[in-house]
């Protein structure tokens, strides 16, 4: 079953006021919260990534305007930033010395796959590392 989340919750991941969510639905930038009345109102892992989407994007400086056409056009992603844009990157530490850096919109990765790659990355480091190990005399 699918993990529900209530308006202060999906506000507090998310690190902006409940005001702002309602106006990103209210703009059509995230979907309506399901349920059947007000009270019962709930969230779910997709309006918390339609969230940070909108974040993102403004962070990398599209307007909301511009964001609501992709969002409302099913582009998959913003265009690639011209040089000089500013871009919001993640810096995924997976073990000493070894780091991820990705753009997850650009990349098309919601953050459980960005996990699950993160965890694929740090296994397949700890199999290079047991095999040198066994090498070396």
């Amino acid at each position: 079953m699918e993990r529900r989340f209530s308006l202060d919750e999906i506000a507090q991941l998310a690190g902006i006021p409940k005001r702002r969510v309602r106006f990103y639905i209210q703009r059509g930038l995230v979907d309506r919260p399901l349920g059947d009345a007000p009270r019962t109102a709930y969230y779910t892992a997709r309006h918390l990534e339609q969230v940070l989407r909108v974040l993102r994007l403004q962070a990398e400086g599209l307007s909301l305007a511009r964001i609501a056409e992709i969002v409302r056009g099913g582009e998959e992603q913003a265009p690639s930033a011209s040089p000089g844009a500013v871009e919001v990157w993640t810096r995924i530490v997976l073990a000493d010395g070894v780091e991820l850096h990705l753009h997850a919109e650009r990349a098309g990765l919601a953050p459980e796959a960005v996990r699950a790659l993160a965890a694929e990355i740090q296994a397949a480091l700890r199999r290079l590392r047991t095999t040198q190990e066994e090498e070396t005399p």
